[in-house]
């Protein structure tokens, strides 16, 4: 496991967020962002800390997989005090002249938008995707559709406005979308290993955990989404064409490759992750994408 202890701390770069510590350093001669897991004090669960830096790591990698662009991130630790802690080092995709500007910070851009930059009702989100004019609309909607498929099957619980975005190129004034980023709030933080054992033994309490909770961040009518009643509804083109372009590459035993070859976790964590992976996958993305799929041909 790589130790970031000693790596050179880099003075004057502040990260936004509320999830957890960050610092950056330098290691082999590229900045990395270090995420510490916030305290799990007050959760119903016996964790000191939450597994985010986890999620982080695996949610990051599987969105790599999926073939959308996403951070690249390592396991290591962090001694502070005597204590040494688990953390993901995410790889600073905004150095040199490249600036993140979060969709946020677009959105609050739009003069006549019904809400402010952190509003995530659905409505508003595709409005403000429609009128900014810092990437095409097309790729910008299809981006955003895709990332929301991917968490549909993470249990992504926390993709607001500020938890993606561009970055901005200034020498050459040019924009692009930014690696997918903020990945913590995938595959359940806050399960202690009482809670994995119950989600691999007891149906009830995985099937609570894949149609009911966690929901989207991105609301509809004032409520935040539930991935599975949402997709399967088949209401959405948008999200029903994203379906259909990434269903057919979710390969499984390559999640699970993955999983299995992360040395800094627990036996019962992976396996664990790959059952969660593959009950969202089996019951909320392929019968969604099965309809599409039946209804494009109607």
């Amino acid at each position: 496991m790589i130790d970031f202890t000693n790596c050179k701390i880099i003075p004057g770069r502040a990260y936004n967020g509320a999830n957890g510590s960050k610092i950056a350093v330098s290691y082999n001669k590229d900045v990395y962002m270090l995420k510490f897991p916030p305290s799990g004090a007050g959760k119903p669960t016996n964790l000191s800390y939450t597994n985010s830096c986890i999620s982080e790591h695996i949610a990051s990698s599987i969105f790599n997989l999926l073939g959308i662009r996403a951070q690249e991130t390592k396991l290591g630790i962090y001694t502070i005090k005597g204590k040494q802690k688990l953390v993901c080092a995410c790889k600073d995709f905004s150095t040199g002249e490249k600036r993140l500007f979060d969709f946020c910070s677009i959105k609050n851009t739009i003069l006549d938008s019904d809400s402010n930059g952190s509003g995530t009702e659905l409505d508003d989100v595709m409005d403000t995707i429609d009128k900014q004019q810092y990437v095409s609309p097309v790729v910008l909607r299809e981006h955003f559709w895709n990332m929301f498929i991917a968490d549909a099957l993470l249990g992504n619980f926390d993709r607001h406005n500020g938890n993606w975005g561009f970055l901005y190129d200034e020498v050459n004034d040019e924009t692009e979308i930014a690696p997918v980023f903020a990945c913590g709030s995938c595959l359940l933080p806050q399960a202690d290993e009482k809670i994995m054992q119950k989600v691999l033994s007891d149906e009830k309490e995985l099937h609570a955990r894949v149609f009911q909770f966690p929901t989207s961040a991105i609301k509809l009518r004032g409520r935040k989404i539930n991935y599975h009643d949402f997709l399967i509804h088949g209401e959405c083109e948008d999200a029903n064409e994203a379906l259909k372009r990434m269903v057919p590459g979710i390969d499984l035993v390559q999640i699970e490759t993955f999983i299995d070859n992360v040395s800094e976790i627990s036996e019962l964590q992976k396996k664990f992750y790959k059952h969660y992976i593959n009950a969202r996958y089996e019951l909320i993305l392929l019968p969604a994408y099965e309809l599409a799929k039946a209804n494009s041909f109607q």
